[in-house]
């Protein structure tokens, strides 16, 4: 194939390439990159393409292969390259002092939510959260697994919604 008639092949695919690159980075930018390097890498070796056979194939295999190309050599640059200092993990354990208090005024909190719900929703929501599978919950309380479920979901929402309460009015 004359090199003319090649670059006339692969301009008459260069929308479709330009697409398929959009489609594999999902950046302007990066697509743009990887269709650049798709053109460079097929006029480097269009030595190789068969002349009559499916070159937007060929062009595709390119592009695809460039893109896994580029996500491992970018994946390896992100592992080695470490710029963050980490001089502030040596001595982290000995002056550190933790305040537990707040985690401990939030689990009294909850606690004291989940006791107040109704024990029909309590006990199969905390024998899901102990777990359970709704099978065994299904047979301790002797109840058809729909209304199980349907419990241990309305006892999440209940508590997600005094929970919600409870911090919006601490926020206001």
């Amino acid at each position: 194939m004359q090199n003319f008639q090649f670059v006339q092949e692969f301009n008459s695919h260069s929308n479709y390439l330009k697409n398929f690159a959009m489609k594999l980075t999902r950046d302007k930018n990066a697509a743009d990159d990887l269709f650049q390097e798709t053109a460079l890498r097929a006029f480097k070796h269009q030595r190789q393409y068969i002349s009559n056979t499916n070159l937007k194939a060929w062009l595709s295999t390119i592009m695809k292969n460039s893109f896994i190309n580029l996500y491992r050599k970018q994946k390896r640059r992100s592992e080695i390259q470490d710029t963050t200092s980490e001089d502030f993990y040596l001595n982290l354990s000995k002056d550190t002092i933790t305040n537990e208090g707040e985690m401990n005024v939030n689990v009294q909190e909850i606690s004291r939510i989940i006791d107040s719900l109704d024990d029909g929703f309590r006990i199969p929501f905390l024998m899901a959260y102990q777990g359970y599978q709704y099978d065994e919950i299904k047979e301790k309380m002797n109840l058809p697994m729909g209304t199980i479920k349907s419990r241990i979901h309305h006892a999440r929402r209940m508590l997600k919604n005094q929970i919600i309460e409870i911090y919006d009015d601490v926020a206001v």
